[in-house]
Parts: C-alpha cells; sequence; structure tokens
C-alpha cells in the first residue's frame, strides 16, 4: 500500500465545473443537510444540484465553504481507503477540513466550525486579499519579485500585511487603504496566462490582525467543540505537527481559534514538514477542482524533492509513472 500526504483545498475551489459533485445518497451528505437547516440555510444537494452555477449563489461564504468541506471530508475519506494517508494539512480554510478528516473534531463539530466561521466571514466589512507571484516561468524563485513583494509591504504603513505564503505565491492582505496601496507598488506581470497581482472576490483580510474580532466571537460561539486527538497526523499554517500520541488538545483548539485566524499562514511550510518528515510517495488532492495541483509543484521545486528543480521537470514526472501529486477531481 503506498503512503500518501493528503493536502485539502481551501476558497476558490468549488466553481461551475463542480456542480453535481455529492452523491445525495451518502450519509455524510444527508447528516450534512440536516445541520444546515439548523442554520435555516439552504440544503448543500440543492445547491450542487442546481442547474446553472449562480456566483452569487454559490460563492457565498455560509454557501461555498461547507460545500468545499463536505467534498473534501468525502474525498478525503476514499483516499484513506486506497493508500495509508501519513499526515494531513491544508491550505488556509483546507486546516478545517484536516481537522475533521483527521479525527480531531467529529463530522458534526466539523461542520459547525466551518459553517460557523463561513457566517463570521460574511461580517468582516472592508478589505481583502490579492495574489503576486514569487517565482518566474519556470517555476523557480526570482529574487526581484521577492524583493517587490517585500517593498511594498513595509512601505504600506501597516494597512497591508502577508497572509498565506501559498507555494510560488505570495497572498497578501489588507484594508482597503492597503490593498490600494499594494495595487499602485507592484508592477503588473504574467505568469502563464494570469495577469498579477488581482485581488480575490470576496476573501476577506484573514490571516492578519486585521480579523482579531473574528477570532474572539469564534472563541466564544465555538466553545462547545468537542476536540480530540486526531488519527492522523495535521500540519498547521506554522508548520507544527499534531500527532495521535503527542496532541495537546487546548492547544489545538487555541490555534485554530486564534493564531490561525490572525496571523501568516505558511501552507508551504506545512507540505515542507510532510515531505521531510513522512516522505510520502505522493501528494492527494481531494476536491472540488484541482486548485493545489501546480502550487504543490512549486513546493516540489522550491524542495528540489526527487529531482525535480523547475516547472519542465516537475511537468516529465507528472507525465510518467512516478507522478508526485495526484488530483480526486479535474
Amino acid at each position: 500500500m503506498s503512503r500518501v500526504a493528503v493536502i485539502l483545498p481551501g476558497r476558490g475551489s468549488y466553481t461551475e465545473k463542480s456542480l453535481g459533485s455529492l452523491p445525495a445518497d451518502h450519509p455524510w451528505v444527508a447528516r450534512a443537510d440536516e445541520l444546515r437547516a439548523e442554520y435555516m440555510l439552504p440544503p448543500l444537494t440543492e445547491l450542487d444540484a442546481a442547474s446553472k452555477f449562480d456566483a452569487k449563489l454559490h460563492l457565498r461564504a455560509a454557501n461555498v465553504s461547507p460545500l468545499i468541506w463536505l467534498i473534501a471530508m468525502l474525498d478525503s475519506a476514499a483516499a484513506a481507503e486506497e493508500a495509508e494517508v501519513v499526515g494531513l494539512a491544508g491550505n488556509s480554510m483546507g486546516w478545517y477540513i484536516a481537522l475533521a478528516a483527521g479525527g480531531a473534531l467529529d463530522f458534526d463539530d466539523g461542520f459547525r466550525l466551518v459553517q460557523e466561521m463561513a457566517l463570521m466571514q460574511e461580517q468582516v466589512r472592508g478589505g481583502g486579499q490579492l495574489i503576486y507571484p514569487r517565482i518566474g516561468e519556470d517555476w523557480r524563485p526570482d529574487p526581484e519579485r521577492e524583493r517587490l513583494i517585500e517593498d511594498a509591504l513595509e512601505s504600506s504603513n501597516g494597512e497591508a500585511l502577508p497572509s498565506i505564503d501559498l507555494g510560488g505565491y505570495a497572498v497578501l492582505a489588507g484594508t482597503d487603504a492597503g490593498l490600494a496601496h499594494l495595487v499602485r507598488a507592484l508592477p503588473q506581470v504574467r505568469l502563464g496566462k494570469n495577469p498579477y497581482p488581482f485581488k480575490l472576490v470576496g476573501h476577506g483580510p484573514y490571516h492578519t490582525p486585521i480579523v482579531a474580532d473574528v477570532a474572539e466571537r469564534a472563541s466564544a460561539r465555538l466553545g462547545e467543540l468537542h476536540w480530540q486527538q486526531p488519527r492522523t497526523t495535521l500540519v498547521d499554517g506554522r508548520g507544527v505537527r499534531f500527532t495521535p500520541w503527542s496532541t495537546d488538545v487546548q492547544a489545538l483548539r487555541d490555534y485554530t481559534l486564534g493564531h490561525q485566524v490572525t496571523r501568516p499562514y505558511d501552507f508551504t511550510l506545512s507540505v515542507r514538514v510532510l515531505l521531510r518528515e513522512y516522505a510520502p510517495d505522493e501528494l492527494v488532492l481531494p476536491g472540488p477542482g484541482n486548485t493545489l495541483g501546480a502550487i504543490c509543484g512549486q513546493v516540489l521545486v522550491r524542495e528540489r524533492w526527487r529531482g525535480v528543480t523547475d516547472k519542465s521537470a516537475f511537468e516529465s514526472l507528472q507525465d510518467s509513472d512516478r507522478a508526485l501529486v495526484r488530483s480526486m477531481r479535474r
């Protein structure tokens, strides 16, 4: 049996192509709809079965976050049946999925965590996130782009802050004034077909002190969740491991509802720890979508993992029988 690390997706992974992902007869899907009814929100099955994708409806935080959570939970369970899962990590909201997929929260509490956090996200006013590359077309680090990012942050008068280290990209967050400054300070560049910087629609200034009030409300509203030692090792956004045999459950709770909300999230480091500590045969990416495929490839390039030193080397390996990254959905 192969040994795999499961990497969970964040916001932005549920798109028009994701419609029809939920098996309506699965017990987890039925239970999620029961829990949605407690919040007087539309069933996830109804949203997922829509004949047409409605961005206003489907990308509403209160809807898209639990949709992503549930699809990724189903895929994570399937991955665990196919291989030995040596560890889990996630990109931003993917951390909440990892908690439930790894057993630190049961299904109901895992759902409540993501649903409550999504509802609180809708109450955040102002600010947001944008993304900018720190690599070149070959996926190798670009020192000039790194310098531009550092200079833009330093000249923002504290209005713009680092949010997520995302493989070859920096996700930056700020107030409205901070985002406007970043757009002025960072020169327009292209990576592949995409222009940067661009603002992430519907994303608040998470992983910064700007949303400290969200952390306070989360601690108050989610105080009754039952936290436990995970069945599978979890690696958080600091690269800290929570293992089945040595987890401080209170520390796991405090990190999730505090530090994780208000401090930068280093997704790159979480994957690096999984690679170095557990040497998985492959990285498995649950759906929806395939938003982390290239990003995980960029982490492998930074690590020079198994001889992967640039984009071309990664793509060649992916086309062989020794692929290092496997997406469960397209």
